[in-house]
């Protein structure tokens, strides 16, 4: 598990719902739709749910599952969140 682009990719997700989903790059947006559940956010930007994973990067696309549980389940990974 690469742990840069982890916690890149939480970052990025939690930075999108905490409103700031504006802000971050196409993959970001993609990848942060993807692990929060809102698919309102992909049809928004006009993006099935296979095109939106066509488009995210490989590397985060490895690390979805990984990222998506620790979203879940922040307390089993205090490193993450402190």
């Amino acid at each position: 598990m690469d742990n840069e682009h982890l916690e890149h990719l939480i970052h990025k997700t939690l930075q999108a719902k905490a409103g700031g989903f504006d802000a971050l790059s196409t993959g970001e947006k993609l990848a942060a739709a993807i692990l929060l559940n809102r698919f309102d956010w992909l049809q928004e930007m006009d993006y099935s749910m296979a095109e939106a994973i066509a488009r995210i990067d490989d590397n985060w696309l490895e690390l979805i599952g990984t990222a998506s549980r620790i979203l879940k389940y922040p307390s089993d990974y205090p490193a993450m969140f402190s």
